[in-house]
């Protein structure tokens, strides 16, 4: 019957020598086992050296080596000299490795001071700008490519899109457009009653949707269906390398990928612009229909009609296809910059939603101030 070999518990014994901290590293250093790390041995003051003396190590593992690269990290942190005697090779080797990287405690805890803050998320934010400007510039070439007959763009996939983001985003989009325009309608009536003029309710709720409200709550119902789907189908096909596999095939993946899904929103979000417009409107039209207001549906119409034009239309119009393009563009960015991760697949599509929305509030704010000095 063989005996069991002896096991002897690692410890550190730590004693002093004038203004040096000795630490004698004795024991099998096994990482299952009882074994003490760095943090807990230099509980009190800082020495101004520290020795440690590893000749007594029996047995040993990376428990070791994340010992030895604990004392090296803090005393490169603290400028305290270190000096090592009897450590392993391969211990010291392991522990340069595990070194060179950041401990992720370490990384979490340090929080920025304003001014490095705001230099960082410059830097960031100039960066995604610049990659930003080349998708675009891409996208440009592309579109010549396409005029040209050179373009690796294929309809079939463009029509799928357009099925995906136009036909089957319909329900989801008349029932947001409706509840919206119920809500305008309520909130409105509380202020119209009070002068009197319940028909004007007609008027508010009809400029509202189908300058603002029609194509605003289309796209954003689109940035959080279609542009988050597009940025989780690339950053998936860039973890599994296929993007990598098209471009060494020669296609190119603008032309292969992205065109066809701006397209696909660029041509479908005008038509779910006036089918949100038709919605919203409908909605307010039912509570007009109801008490306390008691306007009749032709009337609501009739009344609708002397205040919105076709520019108005065409407003919301213009509006929807570009908050199409801007939710392609953000959704189709964000997936080819994903991580080749699982956790960068859904980080994109979280980062194209975010996108979208920021990208149509500003162009939103920028529509608003043309139209204004046009005198739409």
């Amino acid at each position: 019957m063989a005996s069991a070999i002896p096991v002897h518990p690692a410890r550190i014994e730590v004693s002093h020598e004038g203004e040096t901290m000795v630490l004698r590293v004795e024991g099998d250093w096994r990482i299952a086992e009882e074994h003490p790390t760095w943090e807990n041995t230099m509980t009190g003051a800082r020495p101004q050296r520290v020795r440690v003396e590893a000749g007594g190590v029996g047995g040993w593992d990376s428990s070791l080596a994340l010992f030895i690269s604990g004392a090296r990290r803090w005393s490169a942190r603290h400028g305290v000299e270190l000096a090592e005697r009897g450590v392993p090779v391969e211990a010291g080797r392991l522990a340069d490795l595990l070194a060179a990287k950041a401990h992720p405690t370490e990384a979490h805890a340090r929080v920025p001071d304003l001014v490095t803050g705001v230099g960082l998320t410059t830097v960031k934010l100039w960066a995604e700008t610049k990659e930003l400007a080349q998708l675009v510039g891409e996208c440009v070439y592309s579109v010549g490519r396409f005029v040209r007959g050179q373009a690796q763009f294929r309809w079939r996939d463009s029509f799928s899109e357009m099925q995906q983001c136009g036909a089957m985003a319909l329900p989801i989009v008349g029932l947001i457009s409706f509840l919206v325009g119920v809500t305008l309608a309520y909130t409105g009536s509380i202020v119209v009653r009070q002068y009197g003029g319940d028909i004007w309710i007609a008027d508010m709720v009809g400029l509202a949707v189908v300058r603002e409200m029609g194509p605003v709550m289309a796209a954003v119902v689109l940035a959080g269906r279609t542009g988050a789907a597009f940025a989780a189908t690339l950053g998936n096909m860039k973890a599994n390398e296929e993007i990598d596999a098209l471009e060494t095939l020669g296609v190119s993946p603008v032309d292969f990928l992205v065109m066809p899904r701006i397209s696909a929103l660029f041509w479908m979000m005008p038509f779910l612009t006036l089918y949100s417009d038709g919605l919203g409107v409908l909605g307010g039209m039912a509570v007009a229909a109801a008490r306390p207001l008691n306007i009749p549906p032709n009337l609501f119409w009739a009344e609708m009609q002397t205040i919105v034009d076709l520019s108005d239309i065409s407003t919301g119009l213009i509006k929807g296809a570009a908050f199409g393009l801007l939710i392609g563009l953000a959704g189709c960015w964000r997936g080819l910059q994903a991580d080749r991760s699982a956790v960068g697949v859904g980080q994109a599509a979280t980062a194209a939603v975010v996108t979208s929305v920021l990208l149509m509030t500003v162009a939103d704010a920028v529509f608003a101030v043309i139209f204004n000095i046009l005198g739409w």
